[in-house]
């Protein structure tokens, strides 16, 4: 995205194409080159944003497109709108980082990796409390479904594509089993987040799918035994060293 600041924003060219197409899909690549603009610092905390004219012309869209993009770029926390005063990039502190677009723009420039880490010890936590409430309260119905989840990632596990989906197969079993709806609704926004980001879906060798299954294997075997305590510290392990044995080398951040 090119400096938004109105000296260093020449006007595009406006097409007339995009003047035929719905404000709400116009919208989406403002949004996402504004949440961009403030999360990469290029418009800091603090700072106002420019005025409706200027981002109208800086993007070659109407204004009620620039004002829709702004409605929702504030209600993902990240701008405080004052009538009369103009728009102002709130602190980080205020962001709604479970936004789809907000984690998606933070992964798309994670080059410290630092918000990977995050969300593998956020997923670690929570997965983690999920395999603890699927072991207090299993019924032999959910234990053969977690069985055959597993099993499947047996039969798939020279098959990349296929594994790995049967990787995320046994997880959202293990989270649908919790009964914990917002645990599960956290981890699958992140989940899927991250699971678009190439830094995150790096090529494993065979040895490391036999190392995860080894590793669902022990969260399975918690699960059936009913041991809470075994279980959540088996899946806590498990995406923690599944992340670091994925992670690229890069420098952490401070």
């Amino acid at each position: 995205m090119n400096d938004l600041r109105p000296e260093a924003a020449p006007p595009r060219v406006f097409d007339r194409k995009a003047a035929r197409t719905p404000v709400s899909r116009l919208g989406v690549a403002v949004v996402h080159d504004l949440v961009t603009a403030i999360i990469t610092e290029e418009i800091p905390e603090g700072t106002m944003l420019p005025i409706e004219t200027e981002l109208s012309a800086h993007f070659g869209v109407s204004r009620t497109v620039v004002r829709e993009s702004i409605k929702r770029i504030e209600e993902k926390g990240l701008v405080a709108v004052v009538q009369g005063s103009g728009t102002t990039v709130r602190t980080r502190e205020s962001w709604n980082v479970l936004d789809p677009v907000v984690l998606q723009v933070m992964l798309e420039n994670d080059a410290s990796l630092g918000v990977l880490d995050d969300l593998a010890v956020v997923r670690g936590a929570l997965e983690g409390a999920m395999a603890a409430a699927t072991a207090g309260r299993r019924s032999d119905a959910e234990l053969d479904a977690l069985r055959a989840a597993y099993e499947r990632m047996e039969h798939t596990i020279d098959h990349e594509d296929e594994y790995n989906d049967a990787d995320m197969l046994f997880h959202l079993e293990v989270m649908r089993q919790s009964q914990i709806p917002l645990a599960e609704s956290i981890t699958r926004t992140l989940y899927s987040r991250a699971r678009e980001s190439a830094r995150f879906t790096t090529n494993p060798s065979k040895d490391v799918f036999h190392l995860t299954l080894e590793e669902h294997r022990r969260v399975l075997e918690a699960i059936e035994a009913g041991d809470a305590a075994a279980a959540e510290s088996a899946m806590r392990a498990h995406i923690l060293d599944a992340w670091q044995r994925r992670r690229q080398p890069t420098a952490r951040k401070p």
